[in-house]
């Protein structure tokens, strides 16, 4: 283990521990590229994470090491970190930290931390969603431009109920799109406006986007997880550094550089210049909430029109009302032969 160091962040003193280790072996970024990183892209990293409990995604021996999801906060949390009690779906309570500051971010980078998990709800109420979080990810055989292409198209549909949305890398192929709330709906509501909204998507492009749970039934085509919106389900915050060779990271958009942006293009060592240069690019969704209204009656008249009711949850969720068998087709067509 290499010595220890004493970082002055934010007029805080935080110990950092192996700057030198190397995290990304491909490129040779070490834990102290790392910190240095989330020191240059804080203030954007904090605007997605400030008052939200955040699940942190461990590396402590780098990416070629065992990881982890560090959902509670460890004993040895500082008195300077806030935390905010959150429920998961089984009803047990746990306490997370709500990162506020970039030495809070240092300290989580010394745990070994890399990607940065927040809820969407803020600590004042964790029971109501204040972001939409929409999931485009890409099936085998299809790559980021094709949910590029199917952002574009949701651009549209959110136009058309209401609601704006803000685009990101996710720093892998996918494309995640956020919608600002009103924190006045639950998870489950949430969550139904996603569905509602996603197989309007569908229907739109319906070659190229799917909403079906079952790999199986999706294709070559890409997949709106709208179960991202279930409870205890988190997507990477923009700015936070995924576990890849590379080291990219999710990168914030304009609407106007998604086409011409590549997942490769975002790492740690090229968006502390971008940030210098342009800034977060999503710094103007604050003070903007938007509501569901439109979303929900859009699911009603899906419902009452085609018969299009509750979808899948994730295993871990007890069983929901009205929710289809949680039974893969194949296997369910394969038990009643």
């Amino acid at each position: 283990m290499g010595a220890a160091e004493q970082l002055d962040v934010d007029g805080r003193s935080v110990r950092v521990s192996s700057l030198d280790k190397v995290y990304f072996p491909d490129r040779g970024f070490t834990k102290g590229d790392v910190v240095r990183y989330f020191v240059a892209v804080g203030p954007g990293l904090l605007r997605g994470l400030r008052d939200r409990p955040t699940t942190l995604e461990r590396y402590p021996d780098g990416i070629a090491g065992e990881s982890f999801f560090q959902k509670r906060v460890p004993k040895y949390l500082p008195d300077w970190i806030p935390s905010a009690r959150i429920r998961f779906p089984s009803g047990r309570p746990a306490d997370e930290m709500c990162p506020d500051s970039v030495a809070a971010l240092v300290w989580a980078a010394n745990l070994g931390c890399l990607t940065f998990h927040p809820w969407p709800v803020r600590a004042a109420d964790t029971e109501r969603p204040d972001e939409l979080r929409i999931d485009l990810d890409p099936q085998p055989g299809t790559d980021f431009a094709d949910a590029a292409r199917a952002a574009h198209e949701l651009r549209e549909v959110l136009g058309a109920y209401g609601m704006t949305g803000w685009p990101k890398t996710s720093g892998g192929r996918g494309v995640h799109v956020y919608v600002p709330l009103r924190p006045e709906w639950t998870f489950v509501e949430a969550r139904r406006a996603v569905i509602a909204l996603a197989r309007e998507l569908e229907a739109r492009m319906p070659d190229r986007v799917t909403t079906n749970w079952w790999k199986e039934e999706r294709g070559e085509r890409v997949f709106v997880d709208y179960n991202q919106m279930a409870r205890d389900r988190t997507i990477a915050s923009a700015y936070s550094v995924r576990a890849n060779p590379r080291a990219t990271v999710s990168a914030p958009l304009l609407w106007d550089e998604l086409d011409d942006a590549h997942p490769d293009d975002f790492d740690i060592a090229t968006m502390p210049a971008r940030f210098a240069e342009v800034g977060d690019r999503h710094a103007d969704m604050e003070g903007q909430a938007f509501g569901l209204e439109a979303a929900l009656e859009l699911a009603e008249k899906q419902l009452r029109d085609q018969g299009l009711g509750e979808l899948p949850y994730p295993p871990d969720h007890p069983k929901m009302p009205g929710e289809p068998p949680r039974v893969q087709p194949s296997r369910a067509r394969h038990d009643h032969d």
